[in-house]
């Protein structure tokens, strides 16, 4: 069992930018979400032995102030981090050649990474841990989310496309 949880509120999030591999920091909103993340852990009594975050500044943040809060040790997990969307970074998150674009899974968008490369490492990472005794929080980002979700559920090329979660949500994922 793993919780999954999105980083904060980052500048570009603000903007509508794609982020993907470019580290766009948090911003105050997105401290605040990742402190109330961790007090909502508290509070829901989630357990966890450890804090897996993706070493991109925003949920490197994020894993930092839900350490703080809840005691729980972090440790960077490098198979977290987002998906590269090549000539996509920096542009508007609701583009519609970007949204079609997500639904070929080969495309490495012009120096990205394709959605089979993310799925192989993330997929992966989760059968890691299956196979650990430990529970654990993952925290990265929204991309890598889509991923995690289609491990557990069967889903077509538009649902998986189309899914997100919020800054700061927590997700259940249970073996």
């Amino acid at each position: 069992m793993f919780y999954f949880v999105r980083h904060g509120e980052t500048v570009w999030n603000v903007e509508n930018k794609i982020c993907g591999a470019t580290d766009s920091p948090l911003t105050e909103k997105g401290h605040q979400q990742a402190i109330e993340t961790g007090k909502k852990i508290l509070a829901e009594g989630i357990h966890a032995d450890l804090i897996l975050y993706s070493p991109l500044s925003r949920a490197k943040d994020t894993a930092r102030h839900i350490s703080e809060v809840t005691g729980i040790p972090m440790q960077e997990e490098p198979r977290l981090f987002e998906q590269a969307y090549g000539k996509y970074e920096s542009t508007p998150r609701n583009g519609e050649e970007f949204f079609e674009a997500k639904k070929q899974f080969l495309n490495r968008y012009e120096g990205g990474e394709s959605m089979l490369h993310v799925a192989q490492r993330i997929y992966n990472l989760i059968d890691d841990l299956k196979k650990d005794d430990r529970d654990f929080i993952l925290v990265a980002h929204n991309g890598i989310a889509r991923v995690v979700e289609s491990y557990f559920r069967e889903m077509t090329n538009d649902e998986y496309s189309g899914f997100g979660i919020k800054n700061g949500e927590i997700r259940r994922y249970d073996f």
